[in-house]
């Protein structure tokens, strides 16, 4: 016999909100928190525009001694899993955790503001000194040690990089822990801040980004554009959740990988594929079942249309049914962090009955040819089975599926 998994709590920071409250008024409304970046040397490059949070100040929200010691991604997860946690009712356990309750994060990028703030000072400003705190600021599991020491959390606790697909990979990761019952809580999700020089400089040279706006499987798209930001979950054993009497936002329900193994950086339709059709199998439901897929849809000419290629060969007739959007319009691709975000997209959908738009679409590109959700959202009657799409760098693919609970 294996558990049910449920959400129980939920907590987000990014460009469109600081907290579920706001991004989720943001995404209901279609606002993007696109604008121009703000941080040293953004002449030198091309791109200038991103998902930027603005005006953050870390000392409003962590002692000092906390701020010195970690970098953005890592605040950025703390204050996500804060409000997580509280979400789900469980801010007051901090010595009653479940001894097996674990936290399971995605970041593909980990600390790099770290990293460019002290190749400045070393290469730049010839100083032979660094924070001596600077290797565990950078580290991929910072965010993750972090919370398992703020709320005393003593099981099994990692990071997964995988690109653009870390936040999905970790979030099926521990549905697939809780459901095989070596654990009964775990906070997850992503965190990822890279919008400094150092990070936007390296993606300028593949030529992916856009100079304009992003626009998901719109004609005229030319690219991503990037955002930064957190979003963490409390995924709970159902046998847990009812026992602590927790409130459920939304039940998951299925989780399927798998690579491409065929290209770094090009994408094709087989990988991603396999994974929605796993998706499928995993959560025993049927393609008709699915009332709307949160899309990867990075607004590159390729990523798009691979993966409306894929949706139409494993949906069919249904592909012209089911909703199809890309929120990254709205908050930039966070690349580890992004699927985390999305999820809080696809709980809008489960709860409100609200499809968010993918915006910034000029028109019908024939080789995207799906109800993309254009520009404005959508109420439906009812949003029974959600998916969570991530196809990332590497053919890293990762779907996770999410159900309306029922008793």
């Amino acid at each position: 016999m294996t558990n049910r998994v449920v959400i129980t709590g939920m907590g987000g920071v990014s460009s469109i909100g600081m907290s579920v409250p706001e991004i989720y008024n943001s995404l209901r409304e279609g606002r993007p928190g696109i604008g121009q970046l703000e941080f040293p040397d953004i002449t030198r490059l091309k791109v200038k525009t991103g998902g930027q949070i603005k005006n953050f100040d870390p000392s409003k929200h962590f002692e000092l001694k906390q701020v010195s010691r970690t970098d953005r991604f890592s605040q950025f997860a703390l204050l996500a899993a804060k409000e997580a946690i509280a979400n789900a009712g469980l801010e007051n356990c901090k010595e009653e955790w479940p001894e097996n309750a674990g936290v399971i994060l995605g970041s593909s990028i980990g600390g790099i503001e770290t990293i460019n703030y002290s190749y400045k000072q070393v290469f730049e400003k010839g100083h032979n000194r660094l924070h001596p705190l600077t290797i565990p600021k950078i580290m991929n599991n910072s965010a993750t040690s972090l919370i398992s020491i703020e709320y005393h959390i003593q099981g099994p606790s990692f990071t997964v990089s995988s690109a653009c697909s870390s936040a999905n990979h970790a979030m099926g990761i521990a549905y697939e822990t809780i459901k095989s019952g070596k654990s009964k809580i775990l906070i997850t999700g992503g965190s990822e801040s890279f919008l400094s020089f150092g990070g936007i400089k390296p993606w300028e040279s593949l030529r992916v980004l856009s100079q304009s706006k992003c626009r998901p499987f719109s004609r005229g798209r030319d690219g991503l554009v990037h955002g930064e930001g957190a979003g963490i979950f409390v995924f709970e054993s159902l046998a847990s959740a009812k026992k602590r009497k927790a409130d459920i936002i939304a039940e998951v329900v299925g989780f399927a990988m798998s690579s491409d193994a065929s290209d770094l950086i090009k994408p094709n339709n087989i990988g991603p594929q396999k994974a929605l059709e796993g998706v499928l199998k995993d959560a025993m439901i049927n393609k008709t079942d699915v009332t709307y897929i949160n899309a990867h849809g990075t607004g590159t000419i390729l990523n798009d249309k691979m993966e409306s290629e894929a949706i139409n060969k494993v949906f069919g007739n249904h592909s012209k049914s089911v909703k199809v959007s890309s929120t990254k319009a709205m908050h930039g691709h966070l690349i580890g962090a992004t699927a985390a975000i999305e999820l809080l997209a696809c709980t809008l959908a489960i709860n409100e009955n609200v499809i968010p738009p993918t915006i910034n679409y000029l028109g019908l590109d024939p080789a995207c040819d799906l109800d993309v959700v254009p520009n404005y959202s959508q109420e439906l009657k009812s949003v029974d089975v959600v998916l969570n799409n991530s196809f990332a760098f590497g053919g890293m693919n990762a779907v996770l599926a999410l159900k309306r609970y029922l008793n």
